[in-house]
Order: C-alpha cells, then sequence, then structure tokens
C-alpha cells in the first residue's frame, strides 16, 4: 500500500469513527432529554431547576478545566 492510500485510509477510518460519536452523541442526548421530560411531567423537578443545576456543573467544570490547564494560577 502506497503512503497516499494509506493516508487515505488512515482519513476514512477516521470518519467513520466520528459519524459512530456522532451517532452516539444523539442517542445520549436523546435519552437525557426523555428523561428530564418525563421527571419535569411527573413533577419531581422543574425546568428552571434543571437549567439552574446545568448553570452551577457548568460553571464548576469550568473551574476545574482551568485549574488543570493552569494550576499555578
Amino acid at each position: 500500500m502506497t503512503g497516499k492510500s494509506s493516508a487515505a485510509l488512515d482519513h476514512l477510518n477516521l470518519a467513520a469513527k466520528l459519524a459512530d460519536l456522532k451517532n452516539d452523541h444523539y442517542r445520549v442526548l436523546l435519552t437525557l432529554s426523555a428523561l428530564s421530560d418525563i421527571l419535569i411531567e411527573k413533577g419531581l423537578m422543574t425546568r428552571e431547576e434543571l437549567e439552574q443545576k446545568a448553570a452551577m456543573l457548568d460553571v464548576q467544570l469550568e473551574s476545574l478545566i482551568d485549574a488543570s490547564l493552569h494550576p499555578m494560577a
């Protein structure tokens, strides 16, 4: 196999893996959306509580990421 055909095969494999990841991502988001809708419909949480919790987790995650990228800051 030549270098060009090997590189093309590598790109094709990468594209296939990306397509698989996109499908997995879609399925996870679909399941999460269904679960949150059920919890809201059952009155176990409100959409506002969900949004507040998501915002809080986002801030915490950003802080952890920032701390790991800049440990001496």
